[in-house]
């Protein structure tokens, strides 16, 4: 099978977007899975017609995908063939008139200051020794004082925190810059880890803060995913509420609740777009909305008078 025209067209978002390797990764396996769909139907890809695109979305329905997983096959689908029709590869654009997936609304989990103070007490222990005790508090201590991503905290450069440095520069999706603040006890925590991860010699001549045998010389993400989930369990939280995402989601919540304004969260979160980090905006009113429905008299008082009648 031939993807000549798929690696073209990620070439193209890559060089004139910037986009991200895991951008580019899911466009990827969004187009090898419709084009799979095809071959087992007698399509090819050039020749795809609107009514095969919409039987490909039906099939994922069928097969119990998530509205967010088919929303963004359909935005991949959408890209692709607009780049076949405007390279003159394809006479039509199939895509263009199958009105996009609406996502859902579900509102991202929060977790509670509490929840996420646990976490950082339950980093402390664990580890079978010193250096993963060490690493863990690091890595969980910056990920809550800066909300990085995942992709960004494990490939951070060691040259980052050379010095006492208050403010660390985060290189996120596109290759775009950002300068973000860490707390003392994030600084003090890297610290801690730095005298223990200088002690093996082959970390010394590594670039990356958190260095390890991997292809890319950085921790694995995956790795790191399984070690949230152990703190979970450590910590007594529900497993499928706790991950690095979840906890991103909460450094924006609570800055959020104690004054920050969204323009400020949206530089430390990357965002490009502030309609994005604006979903924090709806956490914080469904919260008050239960402040108020728990504690204002008038409330009670509805509820004494729903139970009399």
């Amino acid at each position: 099978m031939k993807y000549n025209i798929v690696y073209n067209f990620l070439e193209a978002l890559s060089s004139e977007r910037n986009s991200s390797k895991n951008t580019l990764k899911a466009y990827k396996n969004d187009l090898i899975k419709f084009h799979l769909f095809l071959e087992r139907n007698g399509g090819y890809l050039v020749g795809t017609t609107r009514r095969q695109i919409e039987s490909f979305l039906k099939h994922e329905f069928s097969e119990g995908f998530s509205t967010t997983t088919r929303a963004r096959r359909l935005s991949s689908l959408k890209q692709f063939f607009k780049f076949l029709f405007d390279e003159n590869i394809k006479a039509d654009d199939p895509a263009s008139k199958i009105k996009s997936i609406p996502g859902n609304s579900i509102l991202p989990t929060i977790l509670s200051i509490k929840d996420v103070d646990n976490l950082l007490n339950a980093a402390k222990s664990l580890g079978k020794n010193s250096y993963a005790r060490k690493m863990n508090c690091a890595l969980l201590e910056l990920l809550y004082s800066t909300g990085m991503r995942v992709s960004e905290l494990v490939s951070l450069p060691v040259s980052s925190f050379s010095g006492n440095q208050e403010m660390i520069l985060i290189v996120g999706k596109g290759n775009y810059e950002r300068l973000v603040p860490i707390s003392k006890s994030a600084r003090k925590a890297v610290n801690s880890w730095l005298v223990e991860r200088n002690k093996v010699e082959k970390n010394i001549n590594s670039k990356f803060l958190f260095p390890s045998k991997s292809k890319q010389g950085y921790l694995n993400r995956e790795l790191f995913f399984k070690r949230v989930k152990e703190l979970a369990i450590k910590s007594n939280l529900d497993t499928t509420k706790v991950s690095p995402h979840s906890i991103r989601h909460a450094f924006a919540t609570h800055l959020l609740r104690n004054g920050a304004d969204l323009r400020s969260i949206q530089t430390f979160l990357g965002h490009s777009d502030i309609s994005t980090t604006q979903i924090y905006t709806h956490v914080i009113d469904e919260s008050l909305k239960e402040l108020v429905f728990a504690h204002h008299p008038l409330s009670k008082r509805e509820i004494k008078f729903k139970k009399i009648n």
